[in-house]
């Protein structure tokens, strides 16, 4: 059964599935749907065309759904889809995307800390942690698992690849590649993030593969283009991670690689 504060205000319209609380002076607004098992708590807003998945956590003050930054927008119906077991913790904000029709989209069994931000039209994959203060810029996409430290930040249309960490404080202007980590404003590639590879079950040798790959590209001098040729042209190059490096960076860049 539902269980919904008599503080909460639930506009008409609004969708709510079994088993979803809502705490005291919550506001869900009129075009929000909310999944089986999510809990919005006191004092937290879902508003927008806003789709919750199931078993999602909205803390307390959160603002999950709000309108565009973009001057851009021209009205519409542009969106928000999120997926289910994320947690957005107080003060988190995720907006809406720009566009009518389009949406900005955030994954499965991603931690949102406190005071961060997911911008317009971004693209968030799964078991993202985002740490307090972290924010994205509009139309950043971030691949799963990876890691944004505290009070970084990244510049809009900027990529992170998926296991990557950007290092607290850091401003990220480039694309930062899979399994790499990021420091410093502006952020450079300082090593990779080994200890998120071991943690989701990488082997050695796929780790070590990736630091040989972190010394080709970015300690051997080579331009980049020279550097990811002589990558692709290694034996390892068939492998789970180096097929990862070289696809992400193939992939046309708004913003260069880091």
């Amino acid at each position: 059964m539902t269980n919904i504060h008599p503080t909460a205000i639930i506009e008409k319209g609004a969708q709510i599935a079994d088993g979803v609380e809502i705490g005291a002076y919550a506001y869900i607004g009129s075009q929000v749907k909310i999944g089986a098992g999510s809990c919005v708590f006191h004092h937290a807003t879902v508003d927008g065309f806003t789709t919750l998945g199931e078993r999602n956590q909205i803390f307390p003050y959160a603002f999950i759904g709000g309108k565009t930054h973009d001057l851009k927008y021209k009205g519409g119906l542009p969106g928000l889809v999120i997926g289910d077991d994320n947690v957005f913790r107080e003060y988190s904000t995720a907006h809406m995307a720009t566009s009518d029709g389009t949406f900005t989209i955030v994954g499965n069994r991603n931690n949102i800390l406190a005071y961060s931000h997911i911008a317009h039209d971004c693209v968030v994959g799964d078991n993202i942690v985002m740490s307090s203060h972290a924010a994205l810029g509009g139309h950043v996409k971030v691949e799963d698992h990876a890691v944004i430290g505290w009070g970084s930040g990244i510049h809009q249309f900027c990529r992170i690849g998926a296991y990557a960490m950007l290092s607290a404080s850091s401003k990220l202007v480039k694309d930062l590649p899979p399994f790499l980590m990021a420091d410093g404003s502006p952020a450079e590639v300082c090593s990779i993030n080994k200890i998120n590879m071991q943690r989701n079950g990488f082997t050695v040798e796929e780790i070590d593969m990736v630091y040989s790959a972190f010394k080709l590209i970015y300690r051997r001098r080579l331009s980049r283009t020279n550097a990811l040729e002589e990558l692709a042209a290694r034996p390892d190059s068939s492998s789970r991670v180096i097929q990862a490096i070289l696809s992400f960076t193939s992939v046309e860049s708004e913003r260069g690689i880091a």
